[in-house]
This record gives structure tokens, C-alpha cells and sequence, in this order.
């Protein structure tokens, strides 16, 4: 009896130091929970595993707890006994509750609790979609030691922040295949994301098959495009996650490929269309004033209503400068002849042609921030998406909209094809502090979308884009507004991103696809290590003016393998950082990484000579070999002298210019070491 006491008391001692060791640091959760409390001890994952699910369950929970133990079972390498939730009279280690089916719509309850003890695991929940987002987050607390793997003793409560956490895919300037939209499907579920924006047509492309229309998917699509069963297949696949899809087909500018299938729809008259092959805005625009153009949009949004149970359709309505209108006289005489002063007048007239269209299909209108006029019924949700390029605040229409009583959306921030660091993104937030709105108002902001635009990526590359940074805006969109430590939330974000991996993801691994491309089959590790220190382009500028790449152009260059964050950049800057603070403690770190990209660069020059596709990146490599070795040689000098500094200025010349559509991610860093170090002038 003495020594099962000892026992129990040693075994409370070893919990009560596991408790002590794991706070919440620890825990690698994306999106964080809304309240994390942690508990002594764990529970150790074993063969005996078992889930058992409430009597009022439904096929939708059971899918996805069945999926749940596939991925436990392959990430912890343990050979379940059972596979299959179970309804069992012993006790079983994961028990799931709901009171009701969840439906997919706007403001569901997706909350969820959920306890984890010595003895099991328990998730309560209203629906089974915050079910689902609680086995998410369970997987994501799945724990290992030396000699098992466990999840660790907490209790959860949590639940979004905003109602619409979206992701927009762009299908239409590069058809993504199914696969592609499933896989990034299962990675929005996996960090709670709950809808999928399709944008299916614009100037490069219709993807969506029509019936009443069949022209427009056999001359808009390069034969590229949706079947009707494909479409309800993704809308199954995502309902099955907790996810809605909201179809986007862009009036009517964008409106090329349309077009190239009805040209008499056209506002210039005798003009023959084509499918468009470069990127950016153009002049084809569908006709107002003609009747034919309300009865053919009239037949595609049938279909559309008939395919996409979600109330909510959106109409895009961007971008349309009204070239063709103002050259069409017949345009122009309508315009008069109805008051309609600009031809953003002219497109309000379309927009409420088109509203009434939705209407009677029971749909509800959604257009990008250009739709919102004064007559615009307030039932219509505008999608905020110009910024500081535009001439305008981040979110500045999103909050003008909530003030005239329009639901909205934020996408401004989010824009993850410009190519800007996830701490660009990371710090917007659809509702910031300053938006002076006021309670009604604030309920008027729905949440936000990621927008993936696809002029410049392709079923290979697609995923390096969009993941792991859309993760931690997912993170702004379900968390607190007060989760913002930008050292915690990429510590949880390199840990997500290569279990992103499991769901299918390739935005790891295709990398190595490309580089092995470029290297013509030669070894690729001086091309990898180039990458991690490399960016794309920001902005837009990689393919300035929408020329440089057409639709078919490759996209299996050095750029397509270099990813924002570049990890290498990010420690540079954090040892810069503490050596300014206290040299002697990094400077060490410092000269290392120097001496390695000095280093690569050697290992580099073996390709020139083997392959072609190297020459620009080598120019990329031979600056950033210069200017460590410079800085080794100063960082050991008491101070650096004028001809330092003009060698300098030369030196960082070179490395900020791009090659290869890249750029060297740490040359304001440099910049920040040399200032330091000029401080000590000789």
C-alpha cells in the first residue's frame, strides 16, 4: 500500500512538472483558441484509440472523424484497432456531442469546448461544424516525447471572431483541376476557414460549363472548364468540411472570353473578341442598353442558382473604366435619354438590372467595392478591396459601406498575390480600433477574404502562394483582435506548414520539382539554400503592366521556387537585430551565415555552363557573395572609413537590383548593419 502511494505521489509530482513546462507558448495552435487553459498530465495515444460519437450524429461528423484518425494514425505512426468512430458501451477516448446538425450559412454556430484529461478526450459542441473545427484543433495539439505521443491536459473554449473567413481562387486566368481545389479545400478546414469564393470567368477564361449557353464554355475556355457534376462534386466536397462556395462570374467588364463567345453582347459594335492571353484590365465590356444582355445573364444566373445552394452569389463588377462605352454612341444616347450622368451611373443601372435578376432567384448580390452607389439596395454586400495604390485608406470602403448600412467584406491586406511578408498581412484586421463604427455598424462587417489571383500561378505553384501564409490570416479572422505577437505566430506557422503537407499540399515539396528543372538534373542544394534568402518581386512588378507572361508562359523559374518569408532573411534579421542591441552575443551568428552564402555561391558556379536557366540567378548569388565578404572583412575593423562607405553604397546597389524576377530579401537589413557600424566612422 506504501508504495502504490509513492507511486501515485511521484506520478502527480511528474504531471504537475509537465503542466509547469507547457505553457501556452507551447502549443503550436493556428488559429489561436478564444480561451486555452492548461491542465495536469496527458493522454497517451495508443492502439486502443476509440472515438464515439452522440446518437444524434450526422454522416458529415462521422466522415470527418474517420478522416481525423487517418491523419492521427499516419502522423503518429500508430496502428489504430479500430478505424472507424465506434458506438460503444466502454469508454472511449474521444467523445463528440452535438445538439443539432450545423447548416451552412452565414453566422452558424461553429463554437465548440473541449477537455482533455488523464482519461480521455471529450468536444462538445452546438452543431457538428464546430465539431469539426474542434478535431482540427486537437490534431494540431497532437504532442510527442522520446517515447510516445500524447495530447497535453487543456480545456478549450472557442469560436470565431467574424462569420466570413474566406478564400478567393482565382480558376479563371489559370484553370487549378479539381485536385488543386480539393486539397486547398481540406487546408481551409484544417485552419478553420468556412468559405470558398470560386471566381469562375473573365477576360482569360469561362469555366463554368453552360447548358442554356453552350457556347461560352466551348469558345471562352480553351476547353478548360467545369462540368456541372464537377461543380456539385466541390460544393459536396467543401459542405462536407463546413465550408460554403460562393460562385464569382465578373460583369460586366472582364468580360473577354464571354464575349469571344457572344460578341454581339459587346459595347463595340463589328468588334471581333478572343480570348485574352496577357494580364490586366481591358476594354471588352458586355452591352447595358441591350435587352439580350439581360436575358443571356438571366439564363447563366439560373443555372448558377440552381447549382449553388449558398444564398449569396457575386457579380464581381471591378475594374470597368467604360472604354467601349464611351465610344458607342448608342451608349451614350441611352445615357441621356435616362439621366445617367458617368458611366458608373450606367453600371448602377446594370448592377440593379442584375440585382432583380438575383432576387427572384432568392439569391442575394455581392460585388466588389466599385457596385456601392447611392442606389444600390443595401441588401447587397460590397467586398472591399482597393487600398493605398488606389488611392485610398486599407478598408476605407468596407467602413464606408457599414455607415450606409451595406454588409461587407474586407480583402485589402489580403492580397497574398502580391507577394508581400505574412506580417504585411498578418496585422489587418477587418475591424481595426480606429474604424469609428458604431455597435449596429460593426456587426455589419461580415470578416474577410484571402484573394488568390492566378495571372502568375499554375496547378504547380498555386499552393506555395496561397499556403502557409493564409493560415495566419485565418488567424485574423477567427482569433481575438489581441492576438498579434508576430515571433509567436510565425513559430506556429513554420510548425502548420509542413503539416499542411499531409492534406496533399505541394507548397514544400514543388519546390524541389523546379529547382530540379532549372539545375538540368543537377544536384540543387546551392540552388535551394539561394532560395531561402530570395524573393519574388513584390506588387506587381514581376510582370509590370500585365506583358512580361502570357497565359501559357512557363512558370517553372527560379521566381516560381522562391517564396515570401524567406527564412534565411528572417534570421539575418533577428541576429542584425540583437547585435546591434549587444554585438558580442550574434555576431558570431552573423558571420556564419555570410560565410555560407560566400560559400554557396561557389558551390553555384559549378551549373554555370551546364544549364541556360541559371545565368540571371547566378548575377543574384555573385552580389550577395560580395557583400559578405565584405561585411566579414569590416565586422573585424574598428570602424569603416569613407572608402568603406563608397564600396558600400556600390555594393548594396547590386544586391537591391532584381534578376530573374527575384530579389535579395535582406538588402535593408545590410543596409540597417552598415549604419550601425558607420556609427563608428574612422
Amino acid at each position: 500500500m506504501k508504495k502504490i502511494r509513492i507511486t501515485l505521489l511521484l506520478l502527480i509530482f511528474i504531471q504537475s512538472i509537465i503542466a509547469q513546462s507547457t505553457n501556452h507558448n507551447s502549443y503550436n495552435l493556428m488559429p489561436w483558441p478564444k480561451e486555452i487553459t492548461s491542465g495536469q498530465g496527458m493522454y497517451i495515444i495508443k492502439e486502443d484509440f476509440t472515438i464515439s460519437l452522440s446518437e444524434n450524429s450526422t454522416n458529415r461528423l462521422y466522415d470527418a472523424a474517420t478522416r481525423f484518425l487517418r491523419r492521427l494514425s499516419g502522423r503518429t505512426g500508430v496502428f489504430f484497432e479500430e478505424g472507424f468512430p465506434q458506438n460503444t458501451e466502454n469508454t472511449p477516448s474521444l467523445m463528440i456531442k452535438i445538439d443539432r446538425v450545423g447548416e451552412l450559412k452565414l453566422n452558424e454556430d461553429e463554437s465548440y469546448k473541449m477537455t482533455i484529461s488523464n482519461t480521455g478526450v471529450q468536444i462538445n459542441s452546438v452543431t457538428d461544424i464546430g465539431a469539426l473545427r474542434g478535431l482540427e484543433t486537437l490534431l494540431q495539439l497532437t504532442t510527442a516525447d522520446n517515447s510516445f505521443f500524447y495530447f497535453p491536459s487543456v480545456t478549450i473554449e472557442d469560436t470565431p471572431r467574424f462569420a466570413w473567413r474566406g478564400l478567393m481562387i482565382d480558376v479563371a486566368r489559370h484553370y487549378q483541376p479539381l485536385d488543386v481545389i480539393k486539397r486547398n479545400l481540406d487546408a481551409m478546414a484544417a485552419v478553420k476557414l468556412n468559405v470558398f469564393h470560386w471566381h469562375l470567368t473573365d477576360d482569360q477564361g469561362f469555366r463554368m460549363e453552360s447548358k442554356s449557353h453552350p457556347k461560352l464554355h466551348e469558345l471562352g475556355s480553351d476547353g478548360q472548364y467545369y462540368t456541372h457534376e464537377e461543380i456539385r462534386d466541390i460544393i459536396r466536397y467543401a459542405g462536407e468540411r463546413g465550408i460554403r462556395v460562393i460562385p464569382e462570374l465578373d460583369v460586366p467588364g472582364h468580360a473577354s472570353a464571354l464575349l469571344t463567345a457572344y460578341p454581339e453582347l459587346g459595347s463595340k459594335e463589328n468588334q471581333v473578341y478572343t480570348i485574352e492571353r496577357y494580364a490586366g484590365v481591358f476594354d471588352p465590356t458586355l452591352d447595358p442598353t441591350n435587352e439580350k444582355t439581360y436575358e443571356l445573364l438571366s439564363d447563366i444566373f439560373t443555372e448558377v442558382a440552381q447549382l449553388f445552394p449558398d444564398p449569396y452569389v457575386h457579380i464581381g463588377g471591378d475594374e470597368n473604366e467604360g472604354k467601349h462605352w464611351d465610344e458607342n454612341p448608342k451608349i451614350q444616347d441611352f445615357k441621356k435619354k435616362n439621366a445617367l450622368a458617368s458611366n458608373h451611373d450606367l453600371q448602377t443601372h446594370f448592377n440593379l438590372r442584375l440585382q432583380k435578376i438575383l432576387q427572384k432567384l432568392n439569391k442575394k448580390l455581392v460585388g466588389w467595392e466599385e457596385i456601392m452607389t447611392p442606389n444600390m439596395p443595401t441588401t447587397a454586400v460590397i467586398h472591399s478591396w482597393r487600398g493605398v495604390e488606389e488611392g485610398l485608406q486599407p478598408g476605407e470602403s468596407l467602413i464606408k459601406a457599414a455607415k450606409k448600412g451595406h454588409y461587407s467584406i474586407l480583402s485589402t491586406g489580403y492580397y497574398i498575390d502580391r507577394m508581400h511578408d505574412i506580417t504585411h498581412h498578418y496585422l489587418v484586421d477587418p475591424l481595426p480600433k480606429s474604424s469609428n463604427l458604431s455597435k449596429d455598424e460593426r456587426k455589419k462587417i461580415l470578416g474577410g477574404e484571402v484573394t488568390m489571383w492566378g495571372e502568375l500561378v499554375t496547378p504547380l505553384t498555386i499552393d506555395s502562394r496561397i499556403w502557409p501564409r493564409t493560415a495566419a490570416i485565418a488567424e485574423r479572422f477567427w482569433s481575438q483582435a489581441s492576438v498579434t505577437d508576430l515571433d509567436h505566430m510565425r513559430k506556429r506557422l513554420s510548425v502548420l506548414s509542413f503539416r499542411l503537407e499531409e492534406l496533399g499540399l505541394t507548397h514544400l515539396k514543388n519546390r524541389n520539382v523546379i529547382l530540379r528543372n532549372i539545375a538540368n538534373g543537377y544536384d540543387t542544394d546551392a540552388l535551394m539554400k539561394l532560395t531561402q534568402v530570395c524573393q519574388p518581386l513584390q506588387k506587381y512588378s514581376r510582370n509590370k503592366g500585365g506583358t512580361e507572361y502570357k497565359s501559357y508562359s512557363p512558370f517553372t523559374l527560379f521566381a516560381d521556387a522562391c517564396t515570401t518569408d524567406s527564412p534565411d532573411a528572417y534570421q539575418f534579421e533577428s541576429l542584425v537585430n540583437e547585435f546591434i542591441s549587444s554585438p558580442k552575443s550574434s555576431q558570431k551568428g552573423i558571420e556564419s551565415m555570410l560565410f555560407e552564402w560566400k560559400e554557396n555561391h561557389e558551390e553555384l558556379l559549378v551549373l554555370r555552363g551546364k544549364t541556360p536557366l541559371v545565368s540571371e540567378i547566378l548575377k543574384l548569388s555573385s552580389g550577395l557573395n560580395d557583400i559578405s565578404a565584405f561585411f566579414l572583412r569590416i565586422l573585424d575593423q574598428e570602424g569603416v572609413s569613407k572608402v568603406d562607405i563608397n564600396e558600400f553604397n556600390r555594393l548594396i546597389n547590386n544586391v537591391k537590383a532584381p534578376h530573374a524576377d527575384v530579389e535579395i530579401a535582406v538588402s535593408e537589413t545590410f543596409v540597417k548593419l552598415f549604419d550601425h557600424l558607420k556609427k563608428n566612422e574612422l
